[in-house]
């Protein structure tokens, strides 16, 4: 269930807000009313109401005047005013200084319902524009992979692929802070760069953000009555992007019997609003990214095997900063330049050799999101056209070596059998144990060989494994 449509009725007559308020609560509004004009203004600020029911005429103050001071005040509402002149001359002036639209006493309470139901559709279609523009190809910017390691340059490619093949749905995992999003944005752009004019939506939605009840009506939509507040057909993020790209960001952290509904979509292709009775057939294409191991969460039972297997058919895996140190000088001169034009800051132009070392020593738990962060933070705090130590946060100034084992007194010498060895087998053993020695952390694992990361996914994706 969505929050409900707030609404403040004020009229001076007690038997008009009783019939009133009972209606509204009746059609499922939330609904404060007052008979007092005093004060009353501080009251719909405080309560902040979608819809103000305004009576013309009152003791004291009148409504115009109420009126007045929403408008001077700049409080966000849509002002109906309720009259009982049967001319309307007031109400129509109350109409050119903003009010959106007038009732005239005695109440039709269908034209009332029809009018409210009318301003809630407009500010929900509103709303929703602004969203679209908001997430448009207008709005996207330019989103390319910054940096110089085989990781990298990896994924451009199997990225300019994926593109090109315009796959249905991507499931990109990494730690948080490794530009998951990014890279989905990325992708979006390199599948529509032939568009004419603004790209496509590109509409994203946190599964773990949105509380329980709010997501269903987020991915798919809602029809008109499907729960009590819903006073007009909603459309989820699935007919919003339609020819655009939709992100599920941490996918991992969805609800078991929504990854069903999930699935469902992912196979046939189309969406069942909320309350709805028809299917609609649905066109985009699907990011999922997750920060969480989906192997693990498929075996603890948090994760559906079948969604799963459905989201994996293309995957890609973004390594944490720590294992491609060549891309960390590369994105902080990036950040560099972008905050220093943002912040009209064109005098900063760079590092010192010692605050790269640093940078380069620097484990960066947050990965990328840290290392942008800490950029913006010292462009903006900083001065001098050059970065130098002092300049960096404490935690990388007076980072804490890590503990080694005592080096060998020599390297450990193979001996060759006399009857040879099939590197295949070697390899495939070694793998293995170092598999099993992590608990089939791939990172770790490629670390104890002397690997990357993607030549360990390319090893074992050769030798089966």
């Amino acid at each position: 269930m969505t929050t409900r449509t707030r609404i403040f009725l004020l009229d001076d007559e007690e038997l008009v807000v009783t019939m009133l308020a009972r209606m509204l609560k009746g059609e499922g509004y939330d609904v404060t009313a007052r008979t007092d004009p005093g004060g009353a203004v501080d009251a719909i600020r405080a309560f902040s109401p979608a819809i103000v029911l305004l009576d013309l005429k009152m003791p004291g103050t009148s409504g115009l005047d109420v009126l007045k001071e929403i408008i001077q005040r700049r409080i966000s509402t849509q002002v109906v005013m309720l009259s009982s002149d049967g001319t309307a001359e007031s109400a129509v002036r109350a109409m050119k200084m903003g009010a959106v639209h007038y009732l005239t006493k005695p109440f039709d309470f269908d034209e009332v319902k029809l009018v409210l139901a009318s301003i809630v559709e407009k500010a929900e279609l509103k709303h929703e524009n602004e969203y679209l523009r908001k997430i448009s190809g207008a709005t996207l910017g330019h989103k390319e992979m910054i940096g110089t390691s085989e990781a990298v340059q990896a994924l451009r490619q199997q990225a300019a692929k994926l593109a090109k093949a315009n796959v249905p749905m991507v499931l990109i995992t990494g730690e948080n802070g490794t530009g998951k999003e990014m890279l989905a944005r990325h992708i979006h752009q390199l599948m529509h760069a032939g568009s004419s004019g603004r790209l496509p939506p590109f509409i994203g939605i946190n599964c773990a953000a949105l509380p329980e009840p709010l997501i269903e009506t987020e991915l798919f939509g809602h029809d008109k009555g499907a729960f009590t507040d819903a006073h007009t057909e909603k459309k989820g993020v699935f007919e919003l992007a339609a020819g655009g790209s939709i992100l599920l960001d941490e996918i991992g952290e969805m609800k078991w019997d929504l990854q069903a509904k999930l699935l469902r979509v992912l196979e046939d292709w189309k969406v069942r609003k909320v309350g709805g009775q028809h299917e609609v057939q649905i066109e985009a294409t699907v990011f999922a990214t997750t920060n969480r191991n989906l192997d693990e969460a498929v075996k603890d039972g948090a994760f559906r095997i079948d969604l799963f297997y459905r989201l994996g058919t293309f995957s890609l895996h973004i390594p944490p900063l720590r294992e491609r140190p060549e891309d960390i000088l590369p994105l902080a001169q990036h950040f560099l330049a972008t905050y220093a034009t943002k912040y009209r800051r064109t005098g900063v132009v760079g590092f010192s050799p010692e605050a790269e070392r640093l940078l380069l020593a620097y484990e960066w738990p947050g990965n990328v999101r840290e290392l942008r962060n800490m950029v913006e933070r010292i462009v903006v705090l900083e001065g001098g056209p050059t970065i130098l130590p002092g300049h960096l946060p404490k935690e990388i100034l007076f980072r804490r070596e890590p503990e080694r084992s005592p080096a060998p007194a020599s390297a450990p010498e193979f001996a060759l059998p006399v009857e040879g060895v099939s590197m295949e087998d070697l390899e495939s053993t070694l793998i293995v144990q170092a598999l099993a020695r992590t608990g089939r952390n791939k990172a770790q694992a490629a670390k104890l060989l002397g690997i990357t990361y993607d030549s360990l996914r390319y090893q074992i994706k050769k030798l089966g494994l």
